[in-house]
């Protein structure tokens, strides 16, 4: 089927960045339909990458053989399993940075709104050194873990997104200055990972209508993506995964966001062949629309459902069979 568990930030690992034993639960839970795919919520590739309380790294034996654990409960169920990678950069809490003795880092020293802690920006030797880490975070989750493939977190603002967009990154430099260069740290990133596990295990996640964390107001938006997206086909890793800016409406009515908040600029750049993931804010109805009469054509986009499979484990058989959807509750 073409229903997608997306990557939602769970905050359930313990003080080391070890997913804690409800981990396993909650994804074999929404591993219940046979043929499903999940993406987990993203995971720090090193302990410098992991910004805010809580949340889970691949970076340690300990931590790798609790991620394997809920890998061979959702292999067992019949579904494949991707682990999302990232780095919070400037988008980190100062106080879980500080207790782990780390700074605040970006692309440059360019804060996320006025008042807010200024970043330090990345050395070139930094900027290595991170390149490495994603492709031995690839590593472990792949040849260690076991996981299906890696989707790179490129999208909402973290470090990725703060390199793209000029409305963060002001480097002058080669690794910012034009639209190449804010698009080399993603673009070697990917490659160290292809080189590392391989492209038909690698996917790259993308928001590039979205305002949230400061991103989302570069005057050359539309070029910088489109040239991103097609470098990531020349690279032809496995699929893209684009989110739609609706999420962010919900979350705060009034806010200004592009009208081409349906990416479909994208899709047609990316094509036919390859899958492409698509996300934000679908339910039963608008999900079937999107892949029947949108995307009549193109038997190879997918929907990702988040909220809506906090409430419903079993979400793709209830879309199959009419059932009406359990409210997720924004608390929990």
């Amino acid at each position: 089927h073409k229903i997608v568990l997306s990557p939602m930030t769970r905050i359930r690992a313990d003080d080391h960045g070890v997913p804690l034993p409800y981990v396993k639960t909650y994804y074999a839970q929404r591993a219940c339909v046979r043929g499903t795919l999940l993406i987990t919520e993203a995971v720090a590739v090193c302990p410098r990458a992991k910004g805010l309380p809580n949340i889970p790294g691949i970076w340690s034996d300990s931590q790798i053989a609790a991620w394997k654990d809920v890998v061979d409960e959702v292999h067992s169920m019949g579904c494949s399993i991707w682990i999302q990678l990232w780095a919070t950069g400037r988008a980190s809490e100062m106080e879980t940075l500080s207790s782990l003795g780390f700074e605040l880092e970006s692309s440059s020293d360019v804060p996320i709104a006025s008042g807010d802690p200024v970043p330090r920006p990345l050395s070139s030797e930094d900027i290595q050194l991170y390149i490495r880490e994603y492709a031995q975070a690839a590593r472990n989750a792949v040849h260690g873990a076991g996981f299906d493939g890696v989707e790179i977190h490129g999208a909402h603002g973290y470090q990725i997104d703060q390199f793209l967009q000029s409305s963060c990154n002001r480097r002058t430099d080669k690794w910012g200055g034009s639209i190449p260069g804010r698009s080399k740290f993603g673009l070697d990133i990917t490659q160290s990972i292809i080189d590392a596990v391989g492209k038909d295990r690698v996917g790259m996640k993308l928001s590039p209508w979205s305002t949230f964390q400061g991103m989302g107001t570069m005057v050359d938006l539309l070029p910088q993506f489109q040239h991103f997206i097609t470098c990531l086909r020349e690279m032809d890793i496995a699929y893209l995964h684009l989110t739609n800016s609706r999420w962010l409406q919900e979350e705060q009515p009034g806010v200004k966001i592009h009208p081409d908040v349906n990416n479909a600029t994208f899709v047609r750049m990316w094509g036919l062949e390859k899958p492409i993931v698509l996300a934000g804010g679908y339910d039963a109805d608008s999900a079937k629309r999107l892949v029947d009469e949108t995307y009549s054509e193109h038997n190879n986009v997918l929907v990702a459902f988040g909220r809506h499979y906090i409430s419903n484990p079993d979400l793709p058989f209830r879309l199959k069979m009419g059932i009406a959807l359990q409210k997720y509750n924004r608390d929990t």
